[in-house]
């Protein structure tokens, strides 16, 4: 195991947190004019890109690229696609309400995210 990884896990963590923060304030604030799953994905689209350079500049000590970049959106897909099945399930079947299903929603998928963020932005790391 590289002496990188415990710090990289950590600072991802760290990382994460503030993404998610910085996600649920956003679809708090879009959620006020918007549907919960509008609200949801512009909120998604805009912390995601803060999530790029946060992970470039911080977990990786990597010089964002745009290569990285347009593959970071990967890191995502499976996050994305469970936390808006989540919010569909909490919110349209079990009738939770919309404020905090982002937030139960999330966790499922942050194992996978990290390998594949790491993946992106380390390529070489993982070969």
């Amino acid at each position: 195991m590289s002496r990188q990884l415990p710090r990289q896990i950590l600072t991802f963590a760290v990382v994460g947190a503030v993404n998610t923060a910085t996600y649920y304030c956003l679809y708090l604030l879009f959620l006020t004019w918007l549907p919960y799953l509008a609200a949801h994905v512009l909120a998604f689209l805009l912390s995601m890109i803060g999530s790029f350079f946060l992970n470039a500049r911080f977990t990786y000590r990597t010089r964002p690229t745009w290569r990285k970049f347009l593959l970071f959106p990967l890191t995502n897909v499976t996050n994305f696609l469970i936390t808006t099945a989540g919010v569909y399930v909490i919110v349209d079947m079990l009738h939770a309400g919309s404020r905090f299903a982002p937030l139960l929603a999330s966790a499922a998928a942050i194992p996978v995210t990290f390998v594949v963020s790491r993946w992106v932005m380390l390529p070489k790391a993982i070969a």
